[in-house]
């Protein structure tokens, strides 16, 4: 229930220049809002907005349930206008940005899906003097030239009551999905042990990798003993992949370095694990029609006691999930049939033990739970060029939409 105009997005890019898709909404000046003002609208001020805001909208809650939302806590609303045209005597809002200030009940309903957004139970709200669990934005609703009041909107969050709880959101269409993102959030949100992929999230006082997905959980100083999981995406990563395999398959097994290093390297994702900042092990993925073929799995021998192995291989599943694979395959040592059946691989039917490198081998296969969240054709063309494992994230080539487009047709020469 957002509007979100190409041109309120675009200016967002603009204004804010993200080097990354997070921290934006904190690293916002409120330089930028000193020709706009914020203020809390009552009566016929909130009543023309809220006209204002559906005709945009559409899919807006009556009139009727958001004043009711707004009697309950008047935090909830926020309407904006041009400084040039305030008036404190009879104010007029412009553009506005609604919350639903939710109890630990609203926010697990929340996350399930079953959170009437359109007319919101009382009972699941905050009051204005109560702290919320979570801060839903309900609606936001302005002019492109109004852009700069966000960070005046955000800092009435930054009150004692509210510092340090985290945001929600969601978005209807793409253009929505860039703006929250344009803003820091990211897509999938954790809830008291679920995970809501359906929200968007801006953590706040938490860890920002909190919410990340199992196969990109890897920031530097994550911790000395925190084992984390990323995929590599520079050729100083595929170092590290290089130098794990040939400690683990080549030092310890003997495995000969053109067989080790098989020529299937540079078509295939690798997935890096991190013990704190030293890369402890990883994993390859490599993908067919019908499937996704896990394999060189490796962990270094003074992690062992880790549960890294288990993070990479839950890592793949979730990245092989997420790129739409329904099936996993891979080959197994007749030792380690155990291990694999933990995450729900079962021996092929009818299928006979096999050798290679000196050692024997069994097919292992298992079926993937559907993503909700898959990446398909058809999906936003931002999404499809983002770097591997961080669809969630807006990328270089997201930023670079800015720019003015150029033409490559060839000038006459004469």
């Amino acid at each position: 229930m957002t509007a979100h105009p190409l041109s309120l997005v675009r200016a967002m890019h603009t204004r804010t220049q993200p080097k990354n898709g997070r921290h934006t909404l904190t690293e916002l000046g409120v330089s930028i809002s000193r020709r706009t003002v914020v203020f809390m609208p009552t009566g016929d001020t909130l009543d023309r907005l809220l006209v204002a805001a559906n005709r945009q909208i559409g899919s807006l809650a009556p009139p009727r349930t958001v004043r009711r939302v707004v009697s309950h806590n008047p935090d909830s609303l926020w309407g904006i206008a041009s400084r040039r045209t305030y008036d404190a005597a009879s104010p007029v809002a412009e553009g506005m940005v609604a919350f639903l200030m939710l109890n630990e009940k609203g926010l697990r309903r929340l996350g399930e899906g079953s959170l009437n957004r359109t007319d919101p139970d009382l009972s699941l709200l905050a009051a204005q003097n109560e702290r919320p669990a979570g801060v839903y934005i309900w609606a936001s609703f302005m002019p492109t030239a109004l852009v700069g009041a966000i960070p005046l909107v955000y800092e009435k969050l930054g009150t004692p009551l509210y510092d340090g709880v985290s945001l929600y959101a969601w978005a209807a269409t793409p253009n929505g999905k860039r703006f929250n993102e344009a803003l820091g959030f990211t897509l999938g949100a954790p809830l008291k042990g679920a995970f809501a992929s359906h929200l968007h999230y801006y953590p706040r006082g938490e860890a920002l990798n909190t919410a990340a997905p199992a196969y990109d959980t890897y920031r530097k100083t994550s911790g000395p003993a925190k084992a984390t999981v990323t995929v590599a995406r520079s050729f100083e990563d595929l170092t590290r992949v290089i130098s794990i395999r040939s400690a683990v398959y080549m030092a310890e097994q003997d495995c000969p370095y053109e067989e080790e290093f098989d020529g299937n390297d540079l078509s295939a994702t690798h997935s890096i694990g991190y013990i704190g900042d030293e890369p402890a092990g990883c994993l390859r993925l490599r993908y067919f029609a019908g499937f996704v073929k896990m394999e060189r799995l490796a962990v270094r021998h003074e992690f062992r006691t880790s549960k890294l192995a288990f993070r990479l291989v839950r890592a793949g599943i979730d990245l092989a999930r997420r790129k739409g694979y329904r099936r996993v395959y891979g080959h197994v040592r007749e030792d380690l049939v155990r291990f694999w059946e933990v995450f729900g691989f079962r021996l092929v039917p009818g299928r006979p033990a096999f050798n290679f490198s000196g050692i024997t081998f069994l097919e292992m296969a298992g079926d993937l739970a559907p993503d909700p969240m898959a990446l398909y054709f058809g999906d936003d063309p931002y999404t499809l060029v983002r770097p591997e494992g961080r669809w969630d994230t807006p990328g270089i080539l997201e930023h670079s939409a800015v720019r003015d487009v150029r033409s490559f047709a060839k000038e006459n020469r004469s």
